[in-house]
């Protein structure tokens, strides 16, 4: 079997659901988006040897074995440490724990996908990247990209509070998720000052618990370290083309006022990552992993620019023939893409 194969496998799936002519009834949707995450969750939980950090959250299960619960939750990163420590108390393993990463990832990407107006094209979108680098790759943060887009579910619908606590569970994952609380206050549309405020608080809480303790060490760690992440600039890249892109057309996108100021924010903050990425790459596309959620939503509504259904056709068909270029390419010419291949699966 092809090395790569399961990966095109993957990305099959939502793009059979995008050329499909058969719709859903409302009622077996929830039992299809359930059987599709669960195959996601599979895919990403079950792998073997699979990702640049695989050594690294082998380390975290050894870690985590050797502690109390007290420990755990006085802990940096005390829900990913959390997460160790019960897969080992109930006899389980990094796959335990990789799995319930999958599913939460895979819960935010699927209630995310669901909002749009083209759900399948919004999956397709996050699979070469989203789901299958930083998935299978970064688990840490891959989790606490899972509660961002829970919480960018909720801001949609202007529930600040509820996106205030999706994320700071997050961060509890990995810190560097509560530098999106800000959002809250910037895409705030009714109660400005309310929400403004309490934006505010919540990322003082949010840095005082998760970030403040670490700014140095990160600060030397990723910017006076000069650490290069290969090919930085072109992942800050791919969120910079659907942010202009959302500023030029945003009003033909049939937004809520809630949504075209949350993303209005969001794409100015992918384009202000293009200058940050020259002075540190590795700190900017890490930042630039919260923003992925951008190319998911701009592309999977890019086809509303247009009235009628034949020009929409090549728009989406566009975006597909765009994403499949993105994991070929990644694929065949990443420099660390090897840490990918061959997909393996435990036990085979």
């Amino acid at each position: 079997m092809s090395p790569m194969l399961p990966y095109w496998i993957l990305f099959l799936i939502p793009a059979a659901g995008v050329l499909s002519q058969r719709r859903l009834t409302p009622a077996s949707r929830p039992t299809m988006w359930w059987l599709i995450g669960a195959v996601f969750t599979l895919a990403i939980g079950l792998r073997f040897q699979v990702g640049g950090d695989w050594g690294a959250y082998l380390r975290y299960v050894d870690q985590a074995a050797a502690m109390s619960l007290f420990e755990v939750l006085t802990h940096g990163d005390p829900g990913y440490y959390l997460l160790n420590w019960l897969a080992v108390n109930l006899g389980g393993n990094i796959y335990w724990v990789n799995l319930m990463c999958g599913a939460i990832l895979m819960s935010g990407v699927i209630a995310f996908a669901r909002r749009q107006p083209l759900p399948w094209l919004a999956l397709l979108v996050a699979v070469p990247y989203l789901i299958i680098v930083v998935g299978m790759g970064y688990s840490r943060q891959a989790v606490a990209l899972g509660f961002v887009l829970l919480g960018l579910v909720a801001l949609g619908d202007n529930r600040v509070r509820v996106f205030v606590v999706w994320v700071l569970i997050g961060a509890a994952f990995h810190k560097s998720a509560v530098l999106m609380l800000p959002v809250a206050g910037l895409a705030a549309s009714q109660n400005r000052f309310a929400s403004l405020a309490w934006g505010g608080a919540a990322s003082l809480i949010g840095g005082y618990l998760f970030l403040f303790d670490s700014v140095d060490q990160l600060w030397a760690n990723y910017v006076e370290a000069d650490y290069q992440s290969q090919g930085g600039l072109i992942r800050v890249l791919m969120n910079a083309v659907p942010a202009v892109l959302f500023l030029l057309l945003n009003r033909y996108m049939r937004l809520s006022h809630a949504e075209q100021r949350l993303w209005w924010w969001m794409s100015v903050l992918a384009i202000a990552c293009l200058p940050l990425v020259v002075m540190s790459s590795t700190a900017t596309d890490r930042v630039a992993l919260y923003l992925i959620p951008l190319q998911v939503f701009v592309f999977s509504r890019l086809h509303l620019i247009v009235g009628d259904t034949f020009h929409r056709a090549y728009i989406v068909a566009g975006v597909v023939a765009y994403y499949t270029a993105v994991l070929f390419v990644w694929l065949f010419f990443a420099v660390h893409s090897d840490w990918w291949l061959p997909y393996q699966v435990v036990g085979m």
